[in-house]
């Protein structure tokens, strides 16, 4: 790397760290620091969405798939406007007048504790998965730059965002995603730019090999076939619709975004808004494999079959051999944009949950109500306040390291993309099963929730294990477990109830 780039990288990622950290107040509450005291405006929320869509699986894996592949991943895209309006018109308003930060309090309203304790522990997998696979793409570039240590850029990124997030809370992040967002849009722009215009036969020539590729078109969406055992595209479309409707439905990254909005106009916005551009901007990442994939068949440059071999590494491959100085940084420098948003993301909504739903009705409001009776101090309350947050920084430390050593232990994955989400949609644990089955009008049995749920899980284990451990019967892809384990518990729940009920009026 020339000296020029390492001062843009290492100035862009001190600056974001020390913006981060300058939102760091004395005497702030756990309630502030989750939910950034109601005073966000809805563009930066939903810049906040929009980023936190857009990690270093997007960044890396995309421009990967497509190279490696074709478009079949943005199917998934192209599942978020359902999301997104269900978002808008029904879970916003829900949860900005649940009166709780967090997403699971509901279920527990509806189901009992144990229904609050599933989908949080589900959540907390998933956002560990999530960070791992995040900090492992961010710790790739960096590695075929300067031959850094792996290991070391990871622990030390986590390290950096860590920092921030325990600094300056959720506002700290929601301001730090939106400008990060911003960049990583410009380096991507141009970066697609330098690849088109660096054609012997001009920008056209990109799209002509890629579509005429000996694998096969590379702006191919999937086979539109009945097959459920492969990626097609009505698996891809559907895995979408049931991942981000649990996204925005019941993933506390959201949630916590809703109630940061100023007003419930804002929040609406921001749903809406986060969405929509996540669809352009994964376009121009999936173009920018596609163009890779012409850029390198046409022989601009050669490519190493050692790169070649490993898809998520010919993207950063390109930054550094085929960008001009300055630029370069830039783009390392978007890359750590789209991973640090989405990490420092993870890190406070999970400290969140586990204060939440684990520490105050289990060990804080039993201290709290004690210590009330015993000593009637006035400065309880405001002692209560410092403990909770302390929870929530240490929490946050802890979720970061863990989420470190899921990345260190991913270096050996040869799809990033295909690793996570196969573990999104196993450790998701069909949560969009139990929220819709809590938002129906028909009252639904605790026992009959309960029973949906382990129904729910041994689909999802079949599912997952099935091909893995090559078990008898059919082998079904494994980003169908969250559509079949959401639809069993559903089911399951719902036909309890109704057999329940009918048996009783006999």
């Amino acid at each position: 790397m020339h000296l020029i780039d390492f001062i843009v990288f290492i100035a862009f990622t001190l600056g974001v760290v020390v913006f981060g950290c300058s939102f760091f107040k004395k005497g702030s509450s756990a309630d502030e620091f989750t939910s950034a005291g109601h005073s966000i405006p809805g563009w930066v929320v939903g810049m906040s969405i929009f980023a936190t869509y857009v990690s270093s699986i997007s960044y890396i894996g995309y421009p990967g798939k497509a190279f490696a592949a074709d478009w079949n991943a943005f199917v998934f895209s192209l599942s978020i406007p359902i999301a997104s309006y269900f978002a808008a018109k029904y879970f916003v308003p829900f949860y900005r007048h649940s009166g709780s930060v967090s997403a699971y309090t509901f279920l527990e309203e509806k189901f009992g504790a144990w229904a609050r304790l599933y989908a949080s522990a589900c959540y907390l997998l998933t956002q560990i998965a999530r960070m791992g696979s995040i900090l492992y793409l961010l710790a790739v570039p960096m590695y075929i730059l300067m031959g850094w240590d792996m290991h070391t850029v990871i622990i030390l990124t986590s390290i950096g965002i860590i920092i921030y997030s325990m600094m300056g809370g959720l506002k700290a992040v929601i301001w730090a995603d939106a400008i990060q967002g911003i960049i990583l849009i410009g380096g991507a722009v141009l970066c697609l730019g330098i690849l088109m215009f660096s054609m012997p036969e001009g920008p056209m020539q990109t799209f002509e090999l890629a579509a005429n590729s000996p694998e096969g078109n590379k702006f191919s969406l999937g086979a539109f076939t009945s097959d459920l055992t492969t990626s097609t595209f009505w698996v891809c479309l559907i895995y979408g619709i049931f991942i981000n409707l649990q996204n925005y439905g019941i993933d506390q990254n959201y949630v916590q975004r809703y109630h940061a909005a100023k007003t419930d106009k804002d929040a609406k916005f921001s749903a809406l808004f986060g969405g929509y551009l996540f669809i352009p901007v994964s376009a121009l990442f999936f173009l920018i494999g596609s163009a890779l994939y012409s850029y390198y068949q046409a022989g601009v440059a050669p490519l190493p079959a050692e790169i070649q071999a490993k898809p998520d590494y010919v993207f950063p491959y390109f930054i550094v051999n085929g960008l001009p100085v300055g630029l370069r940084g830039l783009l390392i420098a978007s890359i750590f944009a789209a991973g640090m948003s989405t990490v420092s993301t993870s890190v406070t909504s999970a400290a969140t949950i586990i204060l939440t739903d684990y520490v105050r009705p289990f060990f804080l409001k039993a201290r709290k109500v004690t210590d009330r009776l015993r000593h009637h101090d006035p400065e309880d309350h405001h002692k209560h306040q410092k403990l909770e947050l302390a929870v929530v920084r240490f929490s946050s430390f802890g979720v970061g390291m863990l989420g470190a050593c899921v990345a260190i232990a991913m270096l050996s994955v040869e799809s990033i993309i295909d690793a996570w989400w196969t573990l999104s949609s196993i450790f998701s644990g069909g949560m969009l099963g139990l929220f819709l089955l809590g938002c129906i009008p028909q009252k639904i049995n605790r026992l009959a929730a309960l029973l949906g749920c382990i129904a729910g899980i041994v689909v999802i284990a079949w599912i997952s294990l099935a091909s893995m451990w090559d078990l008898p019967g059919i082998h079904l892809h494994p980003y169908l477990a969250i559509v079949l384990g959401t639809t069993v518990i559903f089911l399951t729940g719902f036909l309890v109830t109704f057999l329940r009920f009918s048996s009783r009026l006999q």
